[in-house]
């Protein structure tokens, strides 16, 4: 199996509050795995180190075999090799959808227009949202939002995609749909890493979860393996919270 992502020994500590603890875990490519655990574990900080929105404080982060924490590394241009779904859509509220999902491309990836417009259009129409492509963001629900942000994250052409609790803003009618398209990516074969509240979702669409407790993690397994057969205590109490 290739690996794309492997972390090896990642720490992060805000001040003297250590939020995360000796990370180890790898991401093969074309692999579905879900981070879960309750609040304050550690997962969005995890994810933001990957894409090095947060500097981790120690340790290791090697994509295709080479440590990107050296500072010898082109941080941006790793940055455009994964796609970033956040909470909050994080939206260009004056652009218009097609716009959302052309502005990375033609500034990052310097495509042209042209290029950026058909790219944009296939994802957009990926994740259903194609005959909106003049809308702006405010006249979308939070369920179009985020598929707008997935299409958005899609059009750079990414190896990798994150997913940071992408359905955690969203009114409960609205889970369905996301989950939806992220179900339909999962089975295209992409690279997918997702923090996420969602255990049916987890169960049903992860090749591996991963599950966090107070900045480790505590144990990894397939979905049969962590849902039905957890070893540790702590992976037992939590699914039985929630």
């Amino acid at each position: 199996m290739e690996n794309v992502i492997e972390v090896q020994h990642l720490s992060k500590s805000f001040g003297t509050h250590e939020v995360l603890k000796d990370i180890d875990f790898t991401v093969h490519k074309g692999e579905v795995v879900c981070i879960i655990g309750s609040s304050g574990s550690g997962k969005s900080t995890l994810l933001r180190c990957i894409n090095l929105l947060e500097r981790p404080s120690g340790g290791q982060i090697i994509y295709h075999n080479e440590n990107i924490l050296d500072n010898k590394h082109d941080v941006n241009a790793y940055r455009t090799k994964l796609g970033m779904v956040f909470q909050q859509f994080n939206l260009f509220e004056n652009h218009n959808v097609l716009s959302n999902c052309m502005v990375g491309q033609t500034k990052v990836l310097k495509r042209s227009r042209e290029e950026a417009e058909e790219v944009a259009i296939r994802y957009l129409h990926v994740v259903g949202m194609s005959q909106y492509i003049n809308a702006k963001p405010r006249q979308l629900s939070g369920g179009q939002k985020q598929r707008v942000a997935i299409a958005r994250a899609l059009s750079m052409e990414p190896d990798v995609m994150l997913f940071d609790e992408p359905t955690s803003a969203l009114d409960p009618e609205m889970v369905g749909e996301v989950l939806g398209v992220m179900k339909q990516l999962a089975g295209s074969g992409l690279t997918m890493l997702i923090v996420t509240h969602e255990m049916g979702f987890a169960k049903e669409v992860a090749d591996r979860v991963v599950f966090m407790d107070k900045g480790i993690i505590e144990e990894v397994g397939t979905p049969e393996e962590i849902f039905e057969h957890p070893e540790k205590d702590r992976t037992k109490e939590f699914l039985k919270r929630v």
